[in-house]
């Protein structure tokens, strides 16, 4: 799960951080895709008269999050620059490795007039210190290389996630988990980078909101970490064996209570995030605001998508679909899909976690909506609407 905290001398339970500095910019929201209308309440808003004054860069724009957040600041009239590893289509682009300051302060030179920064990227590693030391450095190296051009910075959005309650380390985390539940034992990659926050904002004229997504369904690839992803790969590649669509998780997982984020939502809490004057220095659970079990969830999937299903059998995909990539570039070449390398489209090292986790994941939006951004969304109708667009970019069949 995209998806970590506090530790002691931080802020109190459910705060990020104690500054002043305001954000701006965010424009009414169209009803989304699932028939929802969004809700923004009456929250005063920080944005100035001209969108397009607020200035965004988006780090990690070629991600699930960071793609939509630059769609959907772009619909509002912001001006967007997104920061990747590789050029993103349809906008400015800056390429920076961040783990290199020297690198990164030279690219940003370019993004001298940043009021936004939206933060997105993510190096994982298997190691839990290495990766919390290698990502808080990666940001902290950003924040300095704006900070060397003179950007103008306002407000800092950050990304974070279900993780923040443990349940990477096996926690039956108590649910529905709240931002101002306690933290657990480091190494975690949020607080590292919550602490190089902290660091500078409390010298700097800009604050920072954090947002907490759980399993974000998007319709992009060369993202590991998208579920519609490995939901409809995992269902074309048995309608080419000629088998139902079977759950790979196990029984229990299939029967817990889970929730999806919309990556559309997400962008729209995102824009909300940065102009709102009470998300200041807050953390936010952002959500569909429903739940479901992969039971019934798994079921609307497949007749979606034209599939039979039978009973779970649980399998360790990143083992079990090591020998299906013969297969798949197959069905790519006949089909003319974008992407005939299975390896690089899907992560099922992300499909194994999510289809094995045998505990209820649910999180509170009781406070994202106290604090003025009310959209909810049907979880079953983001992860069609999703199939279908990835259908459409011919990534699936």
């Amino acid at each position: 799960m995209h998806m970590h905290r506090f530790d002691a001398g931080m802020p109190k339970p459910g705060l990020v951080a104690p500054f002043a500095a305001i954000g701006a910019g965010c424009g009414r929201p169209a009803l989304c895709p699932c028939g929802f209308a969004p809700g923004m309440g009456d929250d005063r808003d920080m944005s100035a008269a001209d969108p397009s004054s607020n200035v965004a860069l988006v780090a990690g724009a070629g991600g699930i999050i960071g793609h939509a957040v630059c769609q959907e600041l772009a619909r509002q009239g912001w001006r967007v620059t997104a920061l990747a590893r590789r050029p993103v289509a349809g906008f400015a682009s800056i390429q920076a490795d961040l783990t290199d300051a020297r690198g990164t302060a030279d690219a940003l030179r370019s993004a001298s007039g940043t009021t936004h920064l939206f933060y997105a990227a993510l190096n994982p590693d298997p190691d839990l210190a290495t990766e919390a030391e290698r990502n808080g450095r990666m940001l902290g190296n950003l924040l300095d290389g704006l900070e060397e051009t003179g950007a103008p910075l306002r407000r800092v959005v950050i990304y974070q996630g279900f993780k923040i309650y443990g349940i990477h380390l096996g926690a039956k985390v108590p649910t529905p988990a709240r931002e101002s539940d306690p933290p657990h034992m480091p190494p975690n990659i949020y607080l590292a980078q919550e602490a190089q926050l902290r660091r500078r904002a409390e010298r700097s004229a800009w604050d920072f909101v954090a947002l907490r997504p759980d399993v974000v369904v998007g319709d992009i690839h060369g993202n590991p970490m998208n579920i519609a992803l490995v939901v409809g790969v995992f269902a074309e590649l048995s309608r080419a064996l000629g088998i139902p669509m079977r759950f790979p998780g196990t029984d229990l997982a299939y029967r817990q209570l889970v929730q999806f984020t919309d990556s559309g939502l997400l962008a729209r809490a995102s824009a909300w995030a940065a102009s709102s004057e009470r998300a200041s220095g807050e953390a936010f659970n952002v959500t569909n605001g429903d739940v479901f079990r992969w039971e019934r969830m798994w079921a609307d999937a497949a007749a979606h998508l034209g599939m039979e299903t039978a009973a779970p059998v649980p399998l360790t995909l990143e083992r079990h679909m090591a020998d299906k990539g013969p297969l798949w570039r197959e069905i790519a070449t006949a089909k003319g899909l974008v992407q005939p390398d299975l390896a690089t489209l899907v992560g099922w090292g992300f499909g194994d976690f999510i289809f094995h986790t045998e505990t209820d994941v649910i999180s509170d939006v009781n406070k994202i909506y106290r604090h003025g951004f009310r959209e909810r969304m049907d979880s079953a109708a983001s992860l069609r609407a999703a199939l279908d667009s990835l259908k459409r970019q011919r990534i699936l069949p």
